[in-house]
């Protein structure tokens, strides 16, 4: 019981996440738009992103409210997050010709390194999720789950 309430908080919170990115991005597109042009990608990867980023996101919250298809929404955003992380991890080394902006409605008052602390935040909520449901489903499997 504790670890299923657990796992719905660590779902609502991803789903608040990915909405809430997803909605600002559709919301200031333009600047959604602009900002993710300004990233050191070549432009054809910019155009990709700024089409599959947002509905990801939002099919993302999606797959973490029902409980038959939260395995994959929390291994999804564990993926999602842990690629967003590693690219700020990259711009934080310099990995990159330039230091893009920080975009992204809240986010943009975060520096990169706050920024990167944000995302491992969430990153750890998402692995905590997924090893949560990992656990539950072998509990059930085994037959140690009882459902009141």
């Amino acid at each position: 019981m504790k670890q299923t309430v657990i796992m719905n908080l660590l779902a609502t919170f991803l789903v608040m996440l990915f909405l809430y990115a997803s909605f600002s991005k559709y919301f200031g597109y333009a600047a959604f738009d602009r900002a993710m042009h300004d990233q050191p990608f070549p432009n054809w990867f910019s155009d990709l992103l700024v089409y599959l980023i947002p509905p990801v996101e939002i099919i993302i919250a999606i797959l973490l409210v029902p409980d038959y298809t939260r395995r994959i929404g929390f291994y999804s955003a564990t993926v999602l997050m842990g690629l967003f992380t590693l690219y700020i991890s990259g711009i934080l080394m310099h990995f990159f010709p330039w230091e893009p902006c920080n975009c992204g409605g809240l986010i943009s008052s975060l520096s990169w390194g706050q920024h990167l602390l944000f995302n491992l935040f969430f990153l750890v909520l998402a692995i905590a999720g997924s090893v949560l449901n990992k656990n539950r489903a072998a509990d059930m499997e085994s037959g140690e789950f009882i459902r009141h």
